[in-house]
């Protein structure tokens, strides 16, 4: 069955949730906005067709970018350049020089790259090449919004199974999966084995009876298509000019191993894959060799087939979708989950030609997106742990923060996003340097997922970090952001902001997940207890004790525009208090 279209307007409370999933959260001007939007509406907001691809980062050392021309004896050393990349791609999460118009597109397409970095896990220590890292997050650009990729009026619209081919091919999988020491005679089935685990069809849903099977078949692939796939991936080395263009794509991708005209280390032979294939035989096409000898056209020909071969079964589209549902949904999926929303999806994926610009359209117009799944109570509105990518970049979104122009300040720009970095490694995100070849612990690891972000040390870091980036600590970096008082003097209604109690629900309000009916005069439908309000409201009144009456002396104090500081204390003390709440660790 089809998923539920959602057909009516958002309101508040679906729009922050659409907003805090796909571009980290936003400020409550673009809530209200979105929440007279019905679901499609909201939608073409996000998926906007001719955003531009953000210019490359800039080596302070020689004030050039080094992506497309390469590096000289002037550039920063190679692993300076490794984490320049790596600060620049956190700056591009706030859509930095995007256009007022494109910068919510700009901003989810950003996060989708997350996404697909996240399913095809890369790392930067064996990977060891800041262009091999671009170039590839260039492509998940390109695929995140795959609908809009321009191709050939003869040629069909490229989707996920063509970025899973790309992928195949790319330089930096090349190195952090051994593909380039993969070729005939000895073949090294590192790549050929995560492809079918991790990025296609993966092992079935996790924590469900698989049945009794012989020993080297996993439910849905066997060794021998591990051997085999092998065989089809060999042959293919890193190309460490980036001189190797992808006609389709514009992008430097890997080269064959060989005289420059045939594909000498490529196993030509024909392969068959198991019975979980339907015994499929992939050969070389005989066009596309050169006199008998394989070629990197009938190379890469061959992995299309293996692709082809794995996407014709429906459990890749399946855990593709898991995947998806995990990353923007919620972590648990049961057997009923899993045979309704996830096949629905599924379902979708499969009828749009994988298209996973497709499948989310479909997802975020759905009950399901806003509601959860039949039978789990707690999977919709606060439901996922953010990670320390969405703590950091959530908090600077609300407040607005703008970054230096990494084009002209890119000094400034890595000194800020650089310290984001660091930040996220205490909390227990180090990016780009997953635990595990399957990635972020997060995202993959079953039972716990999501809840994997929280332990002591890392939430004494997210606290922590709250504290760090109140206003008085940012004022030397060369930054802008609202403070406190800036916020709820353009975000609150001036009468609301001169009641205390009023003031801590708008506030609560607007940066928390969960927020229907909030208020301290009816605690029993309140999605906070009254005990927590007034732990919020303590923390905001309770700083100055020689007020006798707090709330009074509160509502005076911003009436009549007295004693600023104070308020500005008051008022820091509020956002602290609300921000470093376990409330706020989820979205």
């Amino acid at each position: 069955m089809p998923l539920t279209p959602l057909n009516e307007s958002l309101g508040r409370q679906r729009a922050s949730h659409l907003l805090r999933r796909t571009t980290f959260g936003a400020t409550p001007n673009l809530v209200e906005e979105f929440a007279q939007l019905n679901p499609q509406q909201a939608i073409e907001r996000l998926f906007i067709n001719g955003i531009p691809f953000p210019q490359p980062p800039i080596d302070p050392a020689t004030g050039q970018e080094w992506m497309s021309t390469g590096t000289i004896d002037a550039n920063s050393e190679g692993f300076e350049l490794e984490q320049y990349f790596l600060s620049w791609q956190i700056g591009q999460f706030l859509g930095p020089n995007a256009t007022d118009d494109q910068k919510l597109s700009y901003i989810f397409r950003e996060r989708l790259v997350y996404f697909l970095h996240t399913h095809f896990t890369t790392k930067k220590s064996i990977v060891g090449s800041s262009r091999a890292l671009y170039f590839q997050n260039q492509l998940f650009r390109q695929f995140a919004f795959d609908q809009f990729i321009e191709v050939e009026e003869t040629e069909e619209q490229l989707n996920f199974k063509d970025l899973v081919v790309k992928i195949s091919l790319d330089n930096a999988m090349l190195r952090f999966l051994d593909g380039r020491l993969n070729v005939k005679g000895s073949p090294n089935e590192n790549y050929a084995r995560e492809l079918l685990e991790l990025y296609s069809i993966g092992r079935g849903l996790e924590g469900t009876d698989k049945g009794d099977n012989e020993v080297g078949d996993y439910g849905t692939f066997t060794e021998q298509d591990v051997q085999e796939g092998a065989k089809i991936l060999s042959g293919f080395n890193v190309d460490a000019d980036f001189a190797n263009i992808d006609e389709q794509t514009g992008l430097p991708t890997g080269i064959a191993k060989g005289n420059g005209i045939t594909a000498g280390q490529h196993d030509n032979t024909s392969k068959q894959l198991s019975f979980r294939f339907s015994n499929a035989v992939i050969s070389p096409d005989p066009e596309l060799m050169l006199n008998g000898q394989a070629t990197y056209e009938s190379a890469v020909d061959e992995i299309r087939q293996l692709i082809d071969a794995i996407f014709e079964q429906e459990e890749t589209a399946i855990h593709i979708c898991r995947k998806i549902y995990r990353f923007f949904v919620y972590h648990e999926i049961t057997e009923d989950i899993q045979n309704g929303v996830i096949k629905d999806m599924a379902s979708v994926f499969r009828e749009q030609n994988f298209s996973l610009q497709a499948v989310l359209e479909a997802l975020f117009a759905s009950q399901e997106f806003y509601e959860g799944a039949d039978g789990i109570s707690d999977d919709n509105f606060g439901s996922i742990i953010k990670s320390p990518l969405d703590l950091i970049i959530g908090h600077a979104r609300s407040v607005e923060l703008q970054l230096p122009d990494y084009l002209t300040q890119a000094e400034q720009f890595y000194e800020i996003t650089d310290g984001w970095l660091r930040k996220m490694g205490d909390m227990g995100l180090n990016f780009y340097e997953p635990f595990e070849v399957a990635g972020y612990l997060a995202y993959h690891q079953f039972p716990i997922y999501h809840r994997g972000w929280i332990t002591t040390s890392y939430l004494t870091q997210r606290y922590a970090y709250v504290q760090s980036v109140s206003n008085a600590n940012m004022e030397e970096m060369a930054v802008q952001m609202k403070t406190p008082i800036e916020y709820v003097e353009q975000y609150v209604d001036n009468n609301v902001a001169a009641n205390a109690k009023d003031l801590v629900v708008v506030i609560a309000n607007q940066f928390l997940a969960f927020t229907d009916n909030l208020g301290f005069e009816n605690p029993d439908n309140s999605p906070l207890t009254e005990e927590r309000l007034n732990y919020f409201l303590d923390a905001f009144l309770k700083t100055f004790q020689i007020d006798e009456n707090p709330e009074e002396a509160w509502t005076f104090r911003w009436t009549q525009g007295v004693d600023r500081e104070t308020v500005e204390r008051q008022l820091q003390d509020l956002f602290n208090a609300i921000l470093q709440s376990p409330e706020y660790q989820l979205m």
